[in-house]
């Protein structure tokens, strides 16, 4: 990466610079390998200030990883105003563009889970239970019956959807609506494997779509 001229910011636009600088990093390599040493040459400041603001390497690794989720969960954020099943795949279709537009960083986002970094975890696993609520929500509102089954279902098709978006979304050319229409799909069989019949709201919607 080419070196910045070093401008003058004030402390909260300087830490932002360097998180957006991490973040950007990861289109390159995965999070383990973004350094303090890059990162300050990157902006042009010393490694001293970039200690300064985030303590450690750890802990500029945590504020990178926060930023990467922000932004995958507003890029994909739920549309309130629509109906349940419509709101599952919108929320998906924008998901799945946020992979391809950015597949490296949500790489490293998913990836990250495996870091021996606490706080790294708790970021993502965050992100992990927001997805799985906004899962949830959709399923309770068509009716079908909140069970601590059916909440341990939904965070495992979490990370199931997180592979298929690794593998359908960065590593082939399967098109956007086929891996949307397969997210949808196989949340409805987790759900038919908890309480059979009830995945036939979400798919009566969505095939009424097709």
């Amino acid at each position: 990466m080419a070196t910045a001229r070093r401008t003058r910011l004030r402390p909260e636009e300087r830490r932002n610079q360097l998180v957006a600088l991490g973040v950007a990093t990861l289109a390159d390599r995965p999070l383990a390998e973004v350094t303090v040493e890059e990162i300050a040459a990157e902006a042009g400041v010393s490694t001293g200030l970039v200690y300064y603001y985030f303590g450690s390497k750890n802990g500029l690794h945590h504020e990178i990883v926060r930023r990467a989720r922000d932004s995958m969960l507003h890029a994909s954020e739920p549309q309130p105003e629509l109906p349940p099943a419509d709101r599952l795949a919108n929320t998906l279709t924008r998901l799945v563009e946020y992979v391809r537009e950015h597949g490296p960083t949500f790489y490293s986002l998913v990836r990250g889970a495996a870091s021996g970094d606490e706080e790294v975890r708790a970021v993502i696993e965050d992100a992990r239970r927001q997805q799985t609520e906004r899962a949830l929500a959709v399923l309770l509102e068509l009716g079908v019956p909140e069970t601590e089954l059916l909440r341990i279902a939904v965070r495992s098709w979490v990370a199931l959807a997180e592979q298929a978006l690794v593998d359908g979304g960065i590593n082939s050319d399967l098109a956007d609506d086929e891996l949307v229409g397969y997210l949808e799909r196989s949340l409805g069989g987790v759900v038919a494997a908890v309480v059979p019949g009830a995945a036939e709201a979400l798919f009566g919607a969505t095939k009424a779509k097709a």
